[in-house]
């Protein structure tokens, strides 16, 4: 009687907690449960100094920057035009020429971000 009563009392505890832990990790699993971000402090700056300059301004300077940009990423492309026709890249790329690439390539994703706005 009393090692039925032991098996009875395991099994009932190994289903009870499983039963117990499972609520917790669904309500974990969906996507609500992430807590709300507090923003930091420089982002706080950053809304007070957006909020004080108009947004005319910004734009204005947004559109600068994209101009600014735009000519740099032709002035790069255009040297790497030159040196791809330069080099026999049948063989092998120089390292010169690969970061120009993600130069290029960091200039436009930034004139794209800017353009979305």
């Amino acid at each position: 009687m009393r090692n039925s009563r032991r098996k009875f009392m395991i099994a009932l505890w190994a289903v009870s907690v499983p039963l117990q832990l499972l609520p917790r990790t669904l309500a974990a699993q969906l996507p609500g449960a992430i807590p709300p971000r507090h923003p930091t402090s420089k982002e706080k700056e950053d809304e007070a100094d957006a909020s004080k300059m108009g947004t005319k301004t910004i734009l204005e300077a947004n559109q600068k920057d994209i101009k600014k940009n735009v000519e740099r990423l032709y002035q790069l492309a255009s040297e790497l035009k030159t040196e791809v026709e330069k080099t026999d890249s049948v063989q092998v790329l120089s390292l010169a020429l690969l970061k120009k690439t993600e130069e290029i390539e960091k200039l436009a994703k930034d004139i794209r971000s800017r353009a979305k706005g």
